[in-house]
């Protein structure tokens, strides 16, 4: 199997060609090495979550329309590498491990965002929000800055913390309805839900109609 290993100004990560089978139990014992810094642990963990993370990355880089220069696997070798970073989460399972890439993921998008509109001085980094978190569509109505996006999801942070983490989950880490509840802890039932409030709820504070609206 071959690697490409990266070098970073505190790790070096081994990033597999392709990934060996991932189990739940696999990925919850290498998280418990990592975090106690057992050697070789963290090339072990890439070669398990990698491949996920670089799909995580790529769904997150396709809903943006255009403007983006980051590709996917400079996207998800930073976000590897932050995660390890994490010196005092306390990882319980492969979901909640994904949960938290979700965030970062965020973070690297939104940094990225902001270096380049103050570069470019433009409208910044469009995406779609669509329901079906599909590839973008120039023509949708429903493109959105990335920044406002954001902003509008810190509003909602302050309003309704667990709607505004669905919508992380989802937009941000590409978790499905039960991949979210799984990561949050509570029933897909109360996902969707959770869902379309936080969808409807970023739409208003955006300016845009939601889907059915003919105003």
């Amino acid at each position: 199997m071959g690697h490409r290993r990266v070098t970073f100004s505190r790790c070096s990560v081994s990033f597999p060609a392709r990934r060996p089978a991932l189990t739940e139990r696999d990925v919850t014992l290498l998280l418990e090495e990592v975090q106690h810094g057992v050697p070789g642990a963290a090339d072990r963990l890439a070669a398990r979550v990698y491949d996920e993370l670089h799909g995580i990355a790529s769904a997150a880089l396709r809903r943006e329309v255009a403007g983006h220069t980051l590709q996917p696997t400079e996207l998800a070798d930073e976000a590897f590498v932050r995660l390890l970073g994490q010196s005092r989460a306390t990882w319980q399972n492969r979901s909640h491990f994904f949960a938290v890439a979700a965030g970062i993921i965020r973070r690297i998008l939104i940094d990225h965002a902001r270096r380049r509109s103050r570069q470019k001085r433009d409208h910044g980094i469009r995406v779609t929000f669509d329901e079906s978190l599909d590839v973008p569509d120039h023509k949708s109505e429903r493109l959105l800055e990335l920044l406002a996006l954001d902003d509008a999801l810190v509003q909602l942070e302050a309003l309704a913390p667990r709607q505004a983490r669905v919508v992380e989950l989802r937009f941000f880490g590409g978790l499905d309805i039960e991949q979210t509840a799984e990561a949050l802890g509570t029933s897909p039932a109360t996902v969707k839900r959770d869902w379309t409030f936080a969808r409807a709820f970023l739409l208003d504070a955006l300016g845009a109609a939601p889907p059915g609206d003919g105003s």
